[in-house]
């Protein structure tokens, strides 16, 4: 069954966790502009992501609670009456995850759980769809990788960003709950972090670039895709309003795959041509648990919600450092 995200989101109530942080913020304005009542729980520790100016312009329309994802009291509080949950709360730093591992456990594994039994015992009409990630893939045996591939992680972070999936899984199958898994791969747009690598390393680029630094590609014959934070967007509001993504893992992709030499050019000329990168090679502690080339089959759930993404990836770079360049002062 397909339900009109615009149908369904009038006056519904809608909790997300992460609501300040890159993706949670796109998703919360596309939600206010659906006249659904949201409320956005997000810890704002400041390693993770979370930034308030991200909700710059629509700060009277949205409840915000500033409140960490390990509080099981606070979770309990929140979830009740929440017609839907997207659960983007998350730690995503691969290398805080080897180095902190107990802190990622706690986000991405116990935490997860106490938000599921929260949706069990109060809640367990409510619609949840997870952010997960390509991550727990590890290095593909094939390309592009589909969901039926091996799961193999190379790295904390992605150990327990699987275990917190399939918590969600579990918990459709045995208890009914009505949730499913979105596996993310990179996803860049406006909001996104920008002053470390901990979101992603094209944000790292595009903060050098617009200060006219010259940024590092490591490796750089790396194959990529890369998710338009809009269509991100979308693909978490079409499954949250679809009976056939319930108990699904989903993988996201994006336009056709590029190097990562490929993609410093493209974002050069996005820049206008002005800006210079240097190759270098991968320092130790990063190659150990790269993960070599990947794109995304996205079949799945283009065959059961009828996404794919629409933006090139010309396009999602410039308007992503157009934004840049505006707000560039609230977000190093």
């Amino acid at each position: 069954m397909h339900t009109s995200p615009a149908a369904a989101f009038d006056s519904a109530r809608v909790l997300i966790t992460g609501g300040l942080g890159f993706i949670g913020s796109n998703l919360a304005r596309a939600l206010v502009d659906l006249s659904a009542r949201v409320t956005l729980v997000d810890s704002l520790v400041p390693e993770y992501g979370g930034n308030l100016r991200n909700i710059h312009g629509i700060e009277d329309r949205v409840r915000v609670n500033i409140s960490d994802v390990r509080d099981e009291h606070s979770m309990r509080y929140l979830i009740q009456g929440q017609d839907f949950l997207f659960n983007l709360a998350g730690q995503t730093s691969h290398m805080d995850s080897m180095k902190d591992p107990y802190t990622d456990l706690e986000i991405n594994c116990r935490a997860q759980l106490s938000i599921l039994e929260a949706c069990r015992k109060y809640n367990p009409q409510v619609r949840i769809v997870f952010a997960s990630t390509r991550q727990m893939y590890g290095r593909p045996e094939r390309l592009p990788v589909d969901e039926d591939h091996l799961l193999r992680p190379v790295d904390v972070n992605g150990i327990n960003k699987m275990a917190g999936e399939w918590y969600h899984i579990l918990y459709s199958q045995v208890h009914g709950l009505r949730a499913c898994a979105l596996r993310l791969t990179n996803t860049i747009g406006p909001r996104m972090r920008i002053k470390d690598a901990r979101q992603t390393f094209l944000g790292v680029w595009v903060r050098q670039l617009i200060e006219g630094r010259p940024f590092e590609v490591w490796g750089g014959e790396q194959l990529r895709d890369f998710t338009y934070v809009d269509d991100a967007v979308s693909a978490f509001l079409a499954a949250a309003v679809s009976n056939a993504a319930v108990g699904q893992t989903l993988n996201l992709g994006g336009p056709k795959p590029v190097t990562l030499s490929e993609l410093a050019r493209l974002l050069v000329q996005a820049n206008g041509g002005a800006g210079q990168f240097v190759v270098k090679p991968f320092p130790a502690e990063r190659q150990r648990i790269d993960i070599g080339d990947y794109f995304a089959d996205y079949g799945r759930i283009r065959r059961l919600l009828g996404w794919e993404p629409r933006t090139s990836l010309r396009d999602a770079l410039t308007r992503t450092l157009a934004y840049f360049r505006e707000h560039r002062e609230h977000y190093v």
